[in-house]
């Protein structure tokens, strides 16, 4: 591993259907151990809830999103954060016309 700097407008970007993904840190900067990335959604509901083997976080930017995890529902705004353990069905709605927003994920999975 080395030092990687990401700075603003930087890092690859994926389309999904419902937001704008930009890699910050991607898992090749960190060998394997977590990722950082940027999101950027219209309102409007997510994709539907999935589940996952690695634990992540959502750190919201601009906008408001509710979190869907498991039965519960939060609503985040800026400066507002939420982590979500692995095997928990979660997904995201965006509740103001736009929101930023930044997902950590671990992706090295424990066996």
């Amino acid at each position: 591993m080395t030092v990687h700097l990401s700075s603003a407008g930087t890092g690859q970007e994926y389309v999904a259907p419902d937001s704008t993904v930009t890699v910050k840190i991607g898992a090749e900067h960190t060998g394997t151990e977590y990722e950082l990335l940027e999101i950027d959604a219209p309102r409007g509901p997510g994709g539907p809830p999935n589940v996952e083997p690695w634990s992540k976080a959502y750190y919201v930017l601009q906008g408001r999103i509710l979190v869907q995890a498991d039965d519960e529902g939060y609503d985040l705004g800026p400066g507002t954060s939420i982590s979500i353990p692995a095997g928990t069905a979660n997904t995201f709605s965006v509740l103001t016309p736009a929101a930023k927003f930044l997902t950590f994920r671990v992706t090295v999975v424990q066996s």
